[in-house]
């Protein structure tokens, strides 16, 4: 059976909707009116092979805040959704990812605990008229909303896209690790409780 969910969210700052595909091929349509997060989008749906499409329409016009959390959030939403009572996946998973300069280290727990641990700092502002502090807003929203406790630590870097886009596909190779389905325990849940 194919993992697959689709969430909704509409406020008065924000309209997101998101269709995600767990078990897919890393397919992506993303339109969310802010070009860089786009493209970060598009590197979290490739390099976790997860297919994702995204819509989103916010009040740009103060800022970029409310569309990058609320994808956050919905996109957490979805994923949680998608995965069911976990069973069978194998829940742990860690990548380490190297973009020119720029290593960054990824590690999480897909385990209905959500915490975020962020050591990861930008030398400017911005990235073109991407406000770089919004990368841990998206991961805390995301990692709450997923039930997934997260930890992205850059070790070192210089350039800001590539920190942030190392972040993103190092989250991505991680959570397609996760969401794995182990055939030595598919129809069990990884965890000595017995639920997630």
């Amino acid at each position: 059976m194919t993992r697959q969910a689709e969430i909704t969210r509409k406020t008065k700052e924000t309209e997101i909707s998101v269709r995600i595909c767990v078990d897919g091929a890393g397919l992506s349509a993303i339109s969310t009116g802010v070009g860089f997060f786009d493209h970060m989008l598009d590197q979290l749906a490739r390099h976790s092979l997860m297919d994702l499409e995204i819509s989103a329409k916010g009040d740009l016009h103060i800022d970029q805040h409310h569309t990058v959390e609320d994808v956050g959030i919905a996109l957490g939403q979805a994923l949680r959704k998608a995965l069911g009572e976990l069973r069978g996946i194998v829940r742990y998973a860690d990548a380490l990812i190297p973009m020119d300069e720029t290593l960054t280290r990824v590690a999480l727990d897909i385990s209905g605990r959500p915490f975020l641990v962020f050591k990861t700092a930008f030398g400017a502002a911005k990235i073109g008229e991407f406000d770089t502090e919004l990368v841990r807003e998206f991961f805390q929203a995301f990692a709450l909303n997923a039930g997934i406790t997260l930890h992205i630590e850059t070790l070192y870097g210089v350039n800001n896209h590539h920190i942030a886009e190392s972040c993103f596909k190092g989250v991505a190779r991680a959570i397609g690790r996760a969401v794995a389905i182990d055939a030595r325990q598919a129809d069990k849940i990884p965890s000595t409780k017995g639920a997630l």
